[in-house]
């Protein structure tokens, strides 16, 4: 896609704030001085049996791009792949409900959306949102000496993997869908008080793809602590028992030649930096003697697992070093 996208023509509109160039979160375009607009669209197939849940997930991993760039969502659409002529709608009715209170709960409004038949089921948002132009997160602008701050725990892939064989406990797998429900909302809301230089949601690519991305685009290094990181009750021991996912060998050769382990933890563990995520958690880049205040701010807020996951430092012959 990356290949795809530099192929195509450059655009000079100087309402566009944000485009493609740095693979951010989402886009955003000025429609006026003091507001622009942010523009993200995510969908997603079922991680969970639960009709509700799984909408209730979708929405929240769709929504999440727009309080990554410090924005608030405003309007939805639903987008629907479903295979009507197997599941009855009893089931989509389901999913939309899901979406619609986690839209609510954003203080958005659902406007529309489109359906297609499809062979398996599939759901997400497209949501637009607003920002002040001169408060935009990116995930290109880190400076040295910022601490990178976590703000909920990854492990998501492994478990709903893990799940599908038995393996996790229904508590460890009730915990891990409560993290992926949650909003990022309160996450952003408390950490715009503090001036992030950079932001972005840990998705798809996994913490390692994501802070590779952050790194490359400003120019530094991300010295990330990785007993530090906070991760889902279960995740590591499914990887110690030897579960992964589909992707985490992607993940891994995307930063392949610009990482460097300098941990002695084992391989199994190390698997969880390349761990994709759905409905992650957002990483604040912030000035080190903020760092203090906001990680305290959102545990007391309810951000139990927020952590100070280490630092960024000027280039350092490779984007990202887990210590």
């Amino acid at each position: 896609m990356s290949d795809l996208l530099d192929s195509l023509p450059a655009q000079s509109d100087p309402n566009l704030l944000v485009g493609m160039e740095t693979s951010d979160d989402a886009g955003v375009y000025r429609i006026a001085p003091d507001q622009a607009l942010v523009f993200t669209v995510d969908f997603i197939t079922p991680p969970v049996d639960e009709p509700y849940v799984f909408g209730q997930i979708a929405a929240a991993n769709a929504l999440s791009d727009v309080y990554a760039m410090g924005g608030k969502p405003m309007t939805c659409m639903n987008l629907v792949g479903f295979p009507s002529h197997e599941l009855g709608m009893d089931v989509l009715k389901g999913i939309v409900a899901g979406a619609f209170s986690k839209i609510r709960e954003a203080g958005a409004v659902l406007v529309g959306g489109h359906s297609t038949e499809d062979e398996e089921p599939k759901f997400g948002l497209s949501v637009t949102g607003t920002v002040h132009p001169d408060k935009i997160w990116r995930n290109s602008t880190a400076r040295a000496g910022d601490r990178l701050i976590l703000t909920k725990p990854i492990g998501s892939g492994v478990l709903f993997n893990a799940n599908r064989k038995g393996w996790v406990s229904r508590a460890d797998f009730d915990a891990c869908l409560a993290w992926l429900i949650q909003l990022n909302k309160l996450a952003a809301e408390t950490g715009a008080a503090y001036e992030p230089h950079a932001c972005t949601d840990i998705t798809g690519f996994g913490l390692a793809g994501h802070t590779y991305r952050m790194a490359r685009s400003a120019g530094v290094t991300f010295r990330i602590e990785l007993e530090r990181v906070p991760v889902m009750a279960g995740a590591l021991e499914m990887y110690r028992r030897g579960v992964t996912t589909g992707v985490n060998a992607s993940n891994r050769e995307l930063v392949t030649g610009h990482t460097r382990f300098e941990t002695s933890l084992p391989a199994w563990h190390q698997e969880i930096v390349f761990d994709p995520q759905t409905s992650g958690p957002l990483l604040f880049c912030v000035a080190p003697e903020r760092a203090a205040a906001l990680l305290a701010d959102l545990k007391a807020h309810g951000l139990s697992h927020a952590a100070d996951i280490g630092e960024v430092l000027p280039y350092r012959e490779a984007c990202l070093i887990f210590a």
